[in-house]
């Protein structure tokens, strides 16, 4: 937020209360509306994602950076479906299809998903769980938090895809390891090695920022999409699901079914109905 805001973005920014959302825009010089949005509740969702389309703006970039990491190895579940991936995925997942068409009115729209390497390294060996997304049979926060880090991945990819032939990119990203609140939900010892980790091998959190604000905005990337980033290169993963079409489909094709009612689709915008950025309507013998 604060790097794109001061470089003169219009940023808006999202935290699961608006006191925390405030707080956050309120540290940061430049234009931002702070808004609500808790990713594990469809509603919170769809409620933020109808705040956004009420500003009637372009979104140039939309970078979903929120991540849960649990604690303790209890297993918790998050309207039927384990909570990391309720939140981590699904919750993006909702978000971005709500507003996605806002996209498509920027001079060149960019979706940035920050994922993690334990998407690759921690991640179920066959990939998504799509027969028991309970994640019931040998939990541990690490796996369920790198199940819920390839789905992201998978999510970005299979969006690439779709938007093929479109001025819009998808791109994911592992941001690095970085010493912020992700950590909130470990016991005092934990949070301590973690701290220790990041300290000798890890990034700040300016440094963490750096490869999210790279995809989000360098112009040589305008034609770059499905791509997997790490310290601001691009990066083939050999012998991970990261590229897998097959798993990112039904990954896509599951999430719209556990979404029910709460997913819709806009479909790309007929120019025809809009004159200087306003829909006016195209008369009726006009062409198509």
């Amino acid at each position: 937020m604060r790097v794109l805001a001061k470089r003169g973005c219009y940023v808006v920014g999202t935290s699961r209360s608006l006191e925390r959302a405030q707080d956050a825009c309120n540290r940061v010089v430049g234009v931002t509306t702070p808004l609500a949005l808790e990713l594990s509740d469809p509603e919170s969702v769809v409620a933020c994602a109808d705040q956004i389309r009420s500003l009637n703006s372009p979104i140039d970039m939309l970078i979903c950076n929120a991540g849960y990491r649990g604690g303790g190895n209890d297993r918790e579940l998050v309207g039927g479906v384990e909570k990391h991936f309720a939140i981590n995925h699904l919750g993006h997942f909702l978000l971005v299809n709500r507003i996605l068409d806002r996209l498509f009115f920027a001079f060149q729209g960019r979706v940035v998903v920050v994922a993690s390497r334990t998407a690759y390294t921690k991640a179920p060996e066959a990939g998504i769980r799509f027969d028991d997304l309970t994640l019931a049979d040998g939990y541990s926060d690490s796996m369920a938090y790198g199940h819920s880090k390839l789905a992201n991945a998978l999510f970005s990819s299979g969006l690439a895809r779709r938007l093929r032939g479109t001025r819009i990119t998808s791109n994911a990203l592992h941001p690095g390891v970085i010493n912020t609140e992700i950590d909130r939900n470990l016991n005092g010892f934990m949070q301590f090695m973690f701290g220790v980790l990041t300290a000798v091998s890890g990034k700040n959190v300016e440094q963490g920022a750096a490869t999210s604000c790279y995809l989000a905005t360098n112009p040589a990337l305008g034609a770059t999409s499905g791509a997997w980033f790490e310290d601001c290169n691009p990066v083939s993963i050999e012998d991970s699901h990261l590229e897998n079409e097959a798993m990112a489909d039904r990954l896509w094709d599951q999430s719209v079914q556990l979404l029910g009612d709460y997913y819709v689709t806009y479909e790309q915008p007929v120019w025809e109905d809009f004159e200087h950025g306003v829909r006016g309507g195209r008369s009726p013998d006009t062409e198509s």
